[in-house]
């Protein structure tokens, strides 16, 4: 599996959208630091954001949304909350 900027994002975004769980992202991302080939322009900040999720099911570690906002700013995107009727 290609592991590049905009399968993390992705992944991301699907994870803050609620349509993936954090047990699916962090299985995605222990599959990707296990079986990933990283982009090798951006090996270092791709792997560094894959393992933090990674562990981001293990209670002491979780994973906050300021953390989330600074991952995706570090793949040079922002996130973006839109407020909807329940």
């Amino acid at each position: 599996m290609k592991v590049t900027r905009e399968s993390v994002a992705q992944h991301l975004g699907d994870y803050l959208h609620g349509t993936l769980s954090i047990s699916g992202l962090v299985d995605w991302a222990e599959s990707a630091m296990c079986d990933g080939e990283f982009d090798e322009a951006q090996t270092a900040v791709l792997s560094d954001i894959v393992a933090r999720i990674g562990v981001a099911d293990v209670r002491a570690f979780g994973l906050t949304w300021e953390e989330c906002r600074e991952m995706l700013r570090s793949l040079g995107l922002s996130a973006k909350v839109d407020l909807v009727a329940a």
